[in-house]
């Protein structure tokens, strides 16, 4: 048997596609699909719809014998191998063996430590025909915050700005209002929408009182919004104190925590929820520990990043930034005192910049959307670049 047979790889790539309908549902799990074939049709399909639901192989079985099909004999593609253990639902493994299933044919091994492996061994003792790595990069790129996470206990960041075409994401004032066209920042509105968190430096909540909000779009969850607040000067009158919205995290550092007891306060009357983290010797705030946090506390999977230009920085230094959404719009700011989207140490050699790797480029009316994923020297990626 070819075990890259066309016909494996057209199957999958239909599991990946309804695998991908989970976005934003389904976390901190993993998107996954399955589907079931009888004499190169698909007779039954599902995939993972939200967290705490049945997983993608469960919907699938039971899709099958809806569709009147008894799924004995028969060849499942799944795009994650498939769970042994008991967690908000039962075993995969389990319902498979249960179905009587020929052959399982899976795209990626899980590299969830209480999955990985066991699962196909479980299956294959069971004696199953087990096919792994059918269309298997396409699966790295479908679940890359969630294998970072399992893997680093570190979220998926996300960096995204709108800048002119000279490179400037404001004014020498400071405005920005509106760079990007309303296609665009509908586009953002969008990925708010489906992340766990997006974060952005105290400057910006001073210059900008951003909700930090999904607004006129299908909210698929309510994004946590954090604010890098090292010395707490966040002001009282911005929107993030006041409105009632998703819950707001304020991360600083344990020397504001002591000394601004009356402040902690006041804003914790105000429902914010403050974080203290230690300080690194650079006087700057420890953003692992800060995502370690998110994660341990809340299993943050995605995190979107909205600036501003030092907070940018301190990620891009410590090698933190995964992932880049950058809007170009058609304007010329021709200042050389204009703002850029990232502030960090200066440079002598362009061999010592940050390096990107381009994976999309969308037209949004006269706007550009570069997706770019950074490619970090001093570490191996985790995903396929």
């Amino acid at each position: 048997m070819n075990r890259l047979s066309p016909r494996d790889v057209t199957f999958m790539r239909q599991a990946l596609d309804i695998a991908a309908m989970g976005r934003g549902l389904v976390e901190p799990n993993p998107m996954v699909g399955a589907v079931i074939v009888r004499d190169n049709k698909v007779v039954g399909a599902g995939y993972h719809q939200r967290y705490g639901d049945d997983h993608a192989e469960i919907n699938a079985i039971n899709d099958c014998k809806k569709n009147g099909v008894d799924p004995a004999g028969l060849t499942m593609f799944v795009t994650l191998e498939p769970c042994c253990h008991s967690g908000k639902t039962g075993p995969c493994t389990k319902a498979i063996l249960a179905a009587k299933l020929m052959r399982v044919v899976i795209a990626m091994q899980d590299p969830f430590e209480k999955v990985s492996g066991k699962g196909i061994e479980q299956l294959k003792q069971a004696g199953i025909d087990v096919t792994v790595g059918v269309c298997e990069a396409q699966a790295l790129d479908l679940n890359e915050a969630f294998i970072k996470r399992v893997t680093t206990g570190l979220p998926w960041m996300i960096g995204k700005w709108a800048q002119t075409v000279d490179g400037k994401t404001a004014t020498t004032s400071g405005d920005s209002k509106w760079i990007s066209c309303y296609e665009s920042r509908e586009v953002v509105h969008k990925v708010r929408a489906r992340v766990d968190a997006i974060m952005v430096g105290v400057r910006t909540v001073e210059l900008d009182d951003p909700a930090l909000d999904a607004r006129h779009v299908h909210t698929k969850r309510a994004a946590k919004r954090i604010v890098i607040d090292p010395s707490l000067r966040i002001p009282m009158k911005s929107k993030l104190v006041h409105d009632d919205g998703p819950p707001v995290y304020l991360i600083t550092s344990e020397k504001a925590m002591e000394q601004e007891s009356e402040r902690v306060k006041d804003l914790e009357q105000h429902g914010l929820n403050l974080l203290p983290v230690p300080m690194k010797q650079n006087s700057r705030l420890d953003m692992h520990a800060t995502l370690r946090h998110l994660v341990d506390l809340h299993l943050v999977t995605n995190v979107l990043v909205e600036g501003g230009a030092s907070l940018m920085g301190s990620l891009f230094a410590d090698e933190l930034l995964d992932q880049l959404l950058v809007f170009i719009a058609p304007r010329i700011a021709g200042d050389q005192e204009a703002l850029s989207a990232v502030h960090g140490h200066n440079l002598l050699h362009i061999c010592d910049t940050h390096h990107l790797s381009l994976r999309d480029v969308t037209q949004i009316s006269d706007d550009i959307l570069l997706d770019y994923r950074v490619i970090h020297p001093n570490s191996t990626n985790i995903v396929n670049s």
